[in-house]
């Protein structure tokens, strides 16, 4: 936690200085700016409790198994809209847009993730419109698939997503989840179309490798 008078430093000139680029494990057509031991994220995170942990500053299991399932297959999204969602560091949208996407868009909380999206994607040579939005109580956004990565680690979280996305496929929008079958996975409403083994650094297991899938959203609930 950043200790209290202490300035917040400019988010880009931080992840420049203290996050290392280097291919993500399992991906290595993307590289990433992604935080080490040294990098001292705690002097980005906010005060409050509604501050959102540094998600963004490493390679979750559910966005780099979507990730390799969008390079290696990409008719999924060539020449569509796509919007990732919670994009953290933008991985699972660099994968779109180096697959051939017509536009990508990036949403997530936290401005920190912003500022990464942009840089990684500068490092990638792809151009991703990243915003700083909670869109989940919102209508469904102008988009042909929504792509959504690790967002059901949290029991209230799920349920909100769920609804949106249940929102989204009504709406039109196809909408694939990479997820490594973590606690409030709606297994129930989804189809698995794909598994991967890749590592997964955003658990403190120090990137050992995880068995994650590509779901379908079905519409059945």
């Amino acid at each position: 936690m950043k200790r209290p008078g202490m300035p917040t430093p400019d988010p880009t000139a931080f992840i420049k200085a203290n996050l290392p680029i280097s291919p993500v494990p399992s991906i290595p057509e993307i590289r990433l700016h992604t935080a080490g031991p040294a990098s001292g994220l705690w002097r980005l995170a906010g005060r409050g409790e509604a501050d959102p942990p540094p998600y963004w500053a490493y390679p979750w299991a559910g966005g780099a198994v979507l990730a390799r399932h969008l390079l290696d297959q990409p008719e999924t999204v060539a020449g569509r809209r796509v919007l990732d969602l919670g994009a953290g560091s933008g991985l699972v949208a660099i994968a779109a847009a180096k697959a051939g996407a017509r536009a990508v868009t990036a949403v997530d909380i936290d401005a920190n993730a912003i500022a990464a999206i942009g840089l990684n994607g500068a490092i990638n040579g792809v151009d991703i419109v990243a915003r700083a939005a909670d869109i989940i109580e919102d209508p469904p956004p102008e988009a042909d698939l929504l792509v959504v990565g690790d967002l059901f680690y949290d029991p209230s979280l799920a349920l909100r997503v769920m609804a949106f996305l249940r929102r989204c496929l009504a709406s039109g929008i196809e909408v694939l989840i990479g997820d490594p079958e973590r606690a409030y996975l709606p297994q129930g409403e989804l189809n698995r179309i794909a598994t991967h083994a890749v590592a997964d650094f955003g658990t403190g297991t120090g990137g050992k490798a995880a068995r994650a899938g590509v779901f379908s959203l079905s519409g059945n609930s």
